[in-house]
């Protein structure tokens, strides 16, 4: 069965250059054999539209599978990643996935990166009752309802709605009050289900929605797309967006002039070192969501020295340079992993799970305890304005003062959006 299956399944992975990358730092060395190792099995995109976020993210996790090995492992073995690149092709995923368990035999498994990426792991992980630690996934177990996903993403439990309810409460305490919004998305998993909780946010607050537009994601000119924003003249916009979209909408924004008195939301790739520096100035007065930005409401125990390493490690290659968006999340999501192997003194994915799930977690990125459908306990989605933007010098946005939390009040150091 095995070797059908591997037939099956080579041509795709052939097809999509996917080699797998086996870290074994430390592993000669010890005198243990690599069976022995504790497999923790994933896809990521290394090529692709998401490549940065996905070479981003594999150093965070061999930063962590550093740091274990370097204390004896897991339950005294060492830790071996075994990943695939995915190619940022949402098909390729399934077949990577089910390789990973019946042919590389992987103890465990984390998703890929973000919603498009999580979403066909599940169908592949579910029947076999795995434990998936997502990352960055938007209400992915929303119409699985799986007992062991368990979501590294600030969103919380109701995150369709938590994505943006930060945005839409910024522009309800705006003086004069705002009334109409836009609604703009890419018809994508996670900009479908953000712009879906941004139109119950609105009409929720009271807000007329006087436009609304979705775009197929090979759109490149969002020139049009934006003067039909402005010819709503609409109070403000929310825009959900992947990286490449944020960029076109940005600069599309900027050239039109657009006019409005609140402008962002869900725009996935302006929180990225390199989307920075690129569109610079560009960015100033633009409100998005994020996690973690270099403010000083924002310090966890670890995470300075984590960016301080990680950017020492950016520097040479093809990654955000700045990391502050998902490495530390990533990191974060071994941590957590690795904690409920300790803790129960098990690889049993019914016993992981069921600690995951009544236990908390100390992470770099903060405490974390997961709701009942593996979303966190607690909502902590960042509201951040660009402000001051001088060039496209990258060293400026690792300065407070550059990406200032304006929500949620606990943590903002201006409130409410300055006009």
């Amino acid at each position: 069965m095995r070797n059908r299956l591997w037939r099956a399944i080579q041509k795709p992975l052939c097809a999509a250059t996917v080699i797998v990358l086996v870290a074994t730092g430390g592993i000669a060395s010890s005198g243990v054999r690599a069976a022995d190792n504790v497999k923790i099995g994933f896809s990521m995109p290394l090529t692709g539209s998401l490549a940065s976020n996905g070479k981003a993210i594999l150093t965070a996790y061999q930063m962590w599978q550093e740091d274990v090995n370097a204390k004896g492992g897991l339950l005294g073995r060492k830790v071996e990643l075994v990943y695939y690149d995915d190619q940022s092709n949402p098909t390729l995923v399934p077949a990577i996935y089910a390789k990973l368990l019946d042919i590389d035999k992987v103890d465990l498994v984390v998703s890929s990166y973000g919603t498009n990426m999580t979403m066909p792991v599940m169908p592949v992980v579910m029947p076999k009752n795995l434990v998936l630690m997502s990352l960055f996934g938007l209400a992915v177990n929303e119409q699985f309802n799986y007992r062991n996903y368990f979501s590294m993403f600030p969103a919380g439990p109701d995150a369709v709605h938590d994505i943006s309810r930060g945005f839409f409460e910024i522009a309800k305490e705006q003086h004069p009050r705002l009334q109409t919004v836009a609604i703009v998305g890419a018809d994508t998993d996670f900009a479908k289900k953000a712009a879906d909780g941004a139109r119950d946010n609105a009409i929720a607050l009271g807000f007329k929605i006087i436009h609304e537009r979705s775009y197929p994601p090979a759109t490149i000119d969002f020139t049009p797309i934006m003067r039909a924003v402005q010819a709503a003249n609409p109070d403000f916009v929310y825009v959900a967006s992947y990286p490449a979209d944020s960029v076109g909408i940005v600069r599309a924004a900027n050239e039109i002039r657009l006019n409005t008195k609140l402008f962002g939301g869900s725009m996935v790739g302006l929180q990225y070192g390199a989307l920075k520096a690129q569109l610079g100035a560009q960015l100033n007065n633009i409100v998005v969501h994020d996690f973690y930005v270099p403010e000083p409401t924002l310090h966890f125990p670890g995470i300075e020295e984590f960016l301080k390493r990680y950017q020492a490690k950016a520097a040479a290659g093809e990654m955000d340079r700045l990391g502050f968006f998902v490495p530390p999340f990533a990191y974060a999501n071994l941590q957590v992993l690795g904690q409920a192997v300790e803790a129960t003194g098990s690889l049993d994915n019914g016993k992981l799970g069921e600690h995951l799930r009544s236990q908390s977690f100390s992470t770099i990125v903060g405490n974390i305890k997961f709701a009942p459908n593996g979303e966190w306990a607690k909502p902590r989605v960042l509201m951040v304005q660009f402000q001051g933007i001088r060039g496209n010098d990258l060293e400026q946005f690792k300065k407070p003062g550059t990406q200032v939390i304006v929500f949620p009040k606990e943590l903002a150091l201006r409130f409410p959006y300055p006009q």
